[in-house]
């Protein structure tokens, strides 16, 4: 067994990125980074398979910064994603990445937000676009995008975009790149489509798969049979018992979402549905709620949960089984990340077995099945997230800083800054998460008071 070497200076890199990247506490690469890097820096095509957590942005990250000419301000690296959120974190990343190099400029262009800012920024050059297709085949159809000069393609969690219907915008937008370019596909799982992709725009890949199983210490999955009748009871008692501060329901359908959601409401659970259907504005707040702690339970399908970063997940649950063992594997990996310990819950009902079977197979262990009537409600108070939202009626485009706003609640409203929790601005909302009993005290001083010499309006979400 030829042991690989995990060190980022056994690789061509220049001396600033090797410093970049030891300011950033990156000690030793990733086993996916430790494979993928290698074939990327020599310019080859790369097929790999790797989930969400395992290094794979900082892996494409340090590949398409490698060849870049700071002095050439058109697009030479395209990366596209398949949400808005993940296109952030993507950007997020690459800037800290692009450290080491005077001036790269990265620009996101995804939908949900208006044309005409993202033109002006365009028109200055940007070395780096980061997009979802929708928008990215937008701007090459206007013309106020060129890829003429692209040296790299990333296609990341291409699995995702293929099932969100994007095969023919990724097309479309391939056929407007050089041919000479380096493509890069990171997927966590493998069907039919990513092949046809492969096959049909890639050149001699070489492929890189880094196994997907979680640490059993780190993740404990429990299996309950259920009938299909039982579903959202079922759910309920889980959350009773268990009482996660933060939990992700995954259901197949949208209307199975807003099903379990109402279920969960009508108990007294905070919870609610991530779907495809949502416009961009909800979606921000649901994610918003959810990552300040004023949400205990997301009700989501997959494809609406792709891309989601959140840490300390506390729980996930399997509302049905997913019907692709990979899938199942990519959902509970969501739990127990950072070092966290995770649990994992799937309820089976008997049609269902054959699911249950491919996991154990895939796992090569047995599975954990315990019995429902054997979970206790804990207490009989409702499961109450920690944190309420504040939604302030102005955002970036107001010139509306965080600090304006903790400034405000530390300030006039009088609430010590322990009490005070994340702060989300958008551009024309901003929200802010404090601890549920002092919400309502916050919203009266914040109504009555002023925001940077402003009164705006607040409510509570």
């Amino acid at each position: 067994m030829t042991t690989i070497a995990t060190a980022f200076a056994t690789l061509p890199l220049s001396a600033a990125m090797l410093a970049n990247l030891d300011a950033l506490g990156y000690a030793q690469m990733t086993p996916i980074q430790a494979q993928s890097l290698p074939v990327m820096l020599k310019g080859m095509d790369l097929i790999a398979q790797a989930k969400t957590g395992s290094g794979k942005t900082a892996a494409f990250g340090i590949g398409l910064l490698n060849p870049l000419n700071p002095r050439y301000f058109g697009c030479q690296a395209l990366v596209l994603c398949p949400t808005r959120e993940l296109a952030d974190q993507v950007a997020k990343e690459l800037r800290r990445l692009a450290r080491s190099e005077d001036n790269i400029k990265i620009l996101t262009l995804c939908g949900g937000v208006s044309l005409g800012p993202q033109i002006a920024s365009l028109e200055h050059g940007a070395h780096i676009i980061v997009g979802t297709p929708g928008r990215v085949q937008q701007h090459l159809s206007k013309g106020t995008l060129v890829l003429d000069g692209l040296n790299t393609l990333v296609l990341d969690e291409a699995d995702r975009m293929l099932d969100m219907g994007f095969y023919d915008a990724i097309a479309d937008i391939i056929g407007q790149t050089p041919k000479r370019r380096q493509t890069l596909l990171f997927s966590a799982t493998y069907p039919a489509g990513i092949k046809q992709l492969a096959s049909t725009f890639m050149r001699d890949p070489q492929t890189v798969k880094v196994e997907s199983q979680h640490a059993d210490s780190q993740i404990e999955q429990r299996f309950y049979e259920i009938n299909p009748d039982q579903r959202m009871d079922a759910v309920s008692k889980l959350l009773g018992h268990f009482r996660p501060q933060s939990c992700v329901a995954f259901c197949f359908t949208k209307q199975q979402c807003q099903e379990l959601v109402e279920h969960l409401q009508a108990k007294g659970i905070a919870a609610q549905a991530l779907h495809g259907d949502l416009e961009q504005r909800d979606r921000d707040q649901v994610l918003t709620l959810f990552a300040n702690r004023s949400l205990s339970v997301l009700v989501a399908t997959d494809v609406a949960a792709r891309g989601l970063d959140i840490d300390a997940l506390d729980m996930v649950i399997n509302v049905e089984l997913a019907r692709d063992a990979e899938i199942h594997v990519h959902r509970v990996g969501r739990t127990g990340r950072a070092g966290e310990k995770g649990l994992a819950v799937s309820l089976v009902a008997p049609a269902e077995g054959h699911r249950a079977q491919a996991i154990e197979d895939m796992q090569k262990a047995a599975l954990r099945w315990e019995q429902l009537d054997s979970l206790k409600a804990q207490n009989g108070a409702p499961l109450l997230p920690t944190m309420s939202t504040l939604c302030i009626a102005a955002g970036r485009k107001d010139k509306l800083r965080p600090g304006d706003i903790l400034g405000a609640l530390t300030g006039d409203a009088g609430l010590p800054g322990t009490q005070v929790g994340k702060i989300a601005i958008f551009d024309f909302q901003a929200f802010v998460a404090v601890e549920r009993a002092v919400a309502k005290q916050a919203l009266q001083r914040l109504n009555s008071g002023k925001i940077k010499g402003r009164s705006l309006r607040v409510r509570i979400v």
